[in-house]
């Protein structure tokens, strides 16, 4: 999640002479945002339908922008991957909107967890105001005064939070949960009061920072970790991809993960295991072995349903900012979920150092697990302008032809949303 009230500078393809290229870009194939925000910019989302990007992944973060991101998808969405592969247009009524809901780690604090039995913060023989100062003053770091606590809002129980979010996500089969995460480095932006009222950004949606100077404040590693993991119960139990948000907290959000899907990883057979295998292999072929061949090609295409874990099926880790080795750390073979990568400029090329890293990253992705986003707050040429040069420069580095990338990209992104 980045902000252009937060240094992002916006500028459209019609603006830089640098966009000017040898090789005309294929949009015809399907372009896939795999993060963003147009909600967060209400006015921009008319020029949705007039972009050239085929779908967009629209994300929730936090109270004010849930039912935005339903209103939007309301009618718009994609129904299915065969609809993915074919071009949008106006005519066809073809979905370009794919909702994402969920409780992003900078809003984590306005959540308690009255799941857990060990959770103190609240105390239903307390006064709601005692309640309050309670739970700020145990997953706020420092300890807020009180002129911050009495700007923030009253805390909400993450269970009324996630049963919003399970009939949100039951009223479309193809939403998923994000953007969730992990974030040691945000804090807290200042409260409004009724000197700066008058300084509030026109046109963006309430909740944000909107402009405010940052205070002291971070969100306890722990109240994040549990608003998180919350989130992703809920993804293994209904079977939906996430997209997940990590920043200087890569080794504890490894860890999250994994904590849920231990005891389910993969048995890895190694290769030695494997030639032992294949050395000792014999033919015991029979009739009941061809009745038993002949039942499974009838039954090969039928899904079987779902089966509930603690651990979401697909995991995006958006604008993957971690170093080759931590990347290679999701590759573990043991690893029951699949794990996508995805890319933005404003994030990953924003910086130095990001843009030193960032071709070895790529090319320690995956080709079948790389996604490009925007990660962008407002939709229209912007939006198209920061994925194609995303798109380009993925493609430079893998050695891949602009059609070629392009259709794999895409075909990456309809094995995330759909598996």
């Amino acid at each position: 999640m980045c902000s252009p009230t937060e240094g992002q500078t916006l500028r459209r393809a019609s603006d830089d002479s640098s966009n000017v290229h040898a090789e005309s870009f294929p949009w015809h194939v399907g372009v896939c945002d795999a993060h963003c925000h147009p909600t967060d910019t209400m006015s921009s989302i008319t020029t949705i339908r007039d972009m050239q990007a085929r779908v967009l992944t629209v994300m929730a973060t936090r109270a004010e922008d849930q039912d935005l991101v339903a209103s939007v998808a309301a009618g718009h969405g994609v129904q299915s991957r065969d609809e993915l592969a074919s071009p949008s247009s106006s005519a066809t009524g073809l979905g370009k909107i794919v909702p994402a809901f969920g409780w992003h780690p900078w809003f984590s604090h306005q959540l308690y967890d009255d799941t857990a039995t060990d959770d103190a913060t609240q105390d239903p023989s307390q006064q709601l105001g005692a309640q309050k100062t309670k739970h700020y003053n145990a997953v706020l770091t420092p300890a807020p005064d009180v002129e911050f606590l009495d700007s923030l809002p009253d805390p909400r129980p993450i269970s009324d939070f996630i049963s919003e979010t399970r009939q949100r996500l039951a009223a479309d089969s193809t939403s998923l949960i994000g953007e969730i995460g992990l974030d040691k480095a945000f804090r807290l932006p200042l409260g409004w009061n009724q000197s700066k009222e008058s300084q509030r950004i026109e046109g963006l949606t309430p909740g944000g920072r909107e402009g405010r100077m940052l205070s002291p404040y971070h969100v306890k590693m722990p109240h994040q970790v549990q608003v998180l993991k919350a989130q992703l119960r809920l993804a293994g139990e209904l079977g939906r991809p996430v997209s997940v948000h990590g920043v200087q907290a890569h080794g504890v959000l490894f860890d999250s993960l994994a904590s849920l899907w231990k005891g389910h990883e993969k048995e890895v057979i190694s290769k030695r295991q494997q030639k032992l295998v294949a050395a000792g292999a014999e033919d015991f072929s029979s009739s009941e072995d061809e009745d038993e061949d002949e039942y499974r090609s009838d039954t090969k295409d039928v899904a079987k349903p779902y089966q509930p874990k603690p651990f979401p099926p697909r995991i995006c880790l958006h604008s993957f900012s971690g170093p080759p080795q931590m990347l290679n750390q999701y590759l573990n073979p043991a690893i029951p979920a699949k794990i996508f990568f995805s890319f933005s400029m404003v994030v990953n090329l924003s910086t130095p150092g990001g843009e030193t890293k960032f071709a070895e990253v790529i090319r320690a992705c995956p080709d079948d697990q790389l996604l490009v986003e925007s990660d962008l707050h407002t939709a229209g040429g912007d939006m198209d302008y920061y994925l194609e040069q995303m798109y380009r420069k993925v493609c430079d580095i893998k050695g891949w032809a602009l059609l070629d990338g392009v259709e794999r990209i895409r075909k990456n992104y309809g094995e995330f949303l759909f598996g």
